[in-house]
């Protein structure tokens, strides 16, 4: 198949979140998987430096929005296994963000316009565009609807990932005309009309042949008015096209029996002496001690959403028994604050590093018994995988792909537990956890059951791009 993977950012090349890993690891598995895969993102001042002594230009488009014209200069880069086309503008995009401008809208547009264009320009028709998030969720409405629709775009299939349903793409309908020509009729008749605005999400909830979402549990979530951020009414009309899949990680990043940047690398066969050796070495990074009781590791933004509010109380109920507890992480003043004043009460015990090191990361992912990961609410999550990976047990609040990878050990599911869990958002539930983990820890045999179990999980990015594959051939085999 031919997939072009429509993005905001990605991975190695310019980042802020979750989604830049999932545009990398996604493509580069269906790459690996003998796809021909196309990545289109903009061209960021951010990556210039690198990117244009190593990619070639293929020429420049005019890109007209309404009454505007405006140029995209193209480059083409390769990379392992896949193309990245990288489009550039200058007063679009040579600026010091990625996002966070009062304008984010119309550059959106632009670069929406520009990566439909960029088809034509090269030549090629992809099987499937995949669009994610606000950002590029208008290009599937663009090929149906576009003033300047003409039957190359015909046959095209679109998929939209869901990534984070907060944010939804609002723009004044006005602005429906003048940045991407598309009539006022698509508002009044509500396909892109949402909450008295256009969202750019909404359509592309509304145009794409399917829609996704990281984690199965997060799509049952997003159907839900609790959980939905108000889409569960038009996610409630594409029911039968909607998925969740779920995000994989880099197995060859995170893998404890080729890591540098740990003190002994280690696999299942040598867990416990691997733990062991990366545990000193953890305690002496953060200059803390090791009292008998278990290590728990937290990496994370520091914010509520993260359920850290909820950490900061919980956690003294297993310091005050030996426990010992390393932080990484930066967010949200007063939860900064926070964590400063426990390190302050407990200073033998609790380290914190405030911001990121990544080797600092793998050192807690390695020396960590025990992973905290107690969220509000979260799509995927990431950190639990690798935490699993490591054979540190992940602490998790059952929601979003906290549940969906994470087994809780209930007394009885030894041979297939992976960690510990609890449902109700709260200080006591998470103490709750807690207590639980200080008894699985004192049974040392059943302790390293649940970890080998951890370790044993395929969280490949291979697994998530077969899923995606088949969910493109069920679209591209419908008549």
């Amino acid at each position: 198949m031919k997939v072009a993977m429509i993005v905001s950012e990605c991975a190695h090349y310019a980042k802020t979140g979750g989604l830049a890993d999932v545009a990398y690891a996604l493509s580069d598995a269906l790459g690996k998987l003998k796809d021909d895969v196309m990545l289109v993102m903009p061209f960021y001042r951010c990556m210039k430096q690198k990117y244009i002594p190593l990619s070639r230009k293929l020429g420049q488009f005019d890109v007209y929005m309404s009454w505007r014209k405006e140029e995209a200069h193209v480059f083409l880069y390769q990379d392992k296994h896949f193309r990245a086309y990288l489009i550039a503008n200058d007063y679009y995009f040579e600026r010091d963000n990625l996002y966070g401008y009062n304008d984010d809208g119309e550059r959106f547009a632009f670069f929406s316009l520009a990566a439909k264009q960029l088809f034509r320009f090269i030549g090629e028709k992809p099987d499937i565009v995949h669009v994610h998030d606000w950002q590029t969720a208008m290009v599937p409405c663009l090929f149906r609807e576009g003033p300047r629709f003409d039957d190359f775009y015909d046959g095209i299939r679109c998929v939209l990932t869901i990534h984070n349903p907060a944010f939804k793409g609002m723009i004044d309908r006005f602005f429906l005309n003048d940045f991407y020509g598309l009539r006022d009729e698509l508002f009044d008749s509500g396909k892109v009309r949402f909450e008295g605005m256009v969202s750019t999400l909404k359509s592309g909830i509304v145009y794409s042949d399917a829609v996704t979402t990281v984690s199965p549990n997060h799509a049952a979530e997003l159907l839900t008015p609790m959980g939905s951020q108000g889409l569960n009414g038009v996610l409630g009309l594409r029911r039968d096209d909607f998925h969740g899949i779920l995000n994989g990680i880099d197995t060859g990043e995170w893998n404890p029996y080729r890591d540098g940047k740990i003190a002994k690398r280690y696999n299942g066969d040598n867990l416990e002496e691997g733990r062991h050796l990366n545990q000193a070495d953890l305690l002496k990074s953060f200059r803390i001690g090791f009292y008998g009781g278990p290590v728990y590791g937290l990496v994370s933004r520091l914010t509520y959403q993260k359920g850290i509010d909820i950490v900061l109380p919980a956690i003294r109920s297993v310091l005050s028994k030996g426990a010992s507890f390393v932080i990484l992480g930066s967010g949200e003043h007063p939860l900064e604050a926070g964590f400063e004043n426990l390190r302050k009460e407990y200073p033998s015990t609790v380290g914190i590093y405030i911001g990121y090191n990544d080797d600092l990361a793998h050192k807690i992912y390695a020396g960590s018994d025990y992973f905290l990961m107690p969220s509000l609410f979260e799509p995927c999550g990431i950190g639990q995988m690798i935490a699993q990976r490591y054979g540190s047990l992940p602490i998790v609040r059952y929601t979003g792909g906290l549940k969906d990878t994470v087994a809780g050990y209930d007394g009885h599911n030894a041979e297939t537990a992976n960690g510990l869990g609890f449902y109700d958002y709260g200080v006591d539930a998470l103490k709750g956890s807690l207590a639980q983990s200080l008894d699985v820890y004192r049974d040392q045999a059943l302790y390293y059951r649940l970890a080998r179990n951890a370790m044993s999980i395929d969280h490949s990015w291979k697994k998530s791009a077969t899923a995606y594959q088949k969910l493109y051939r069920s679209i591209l085999d419908r008549k």
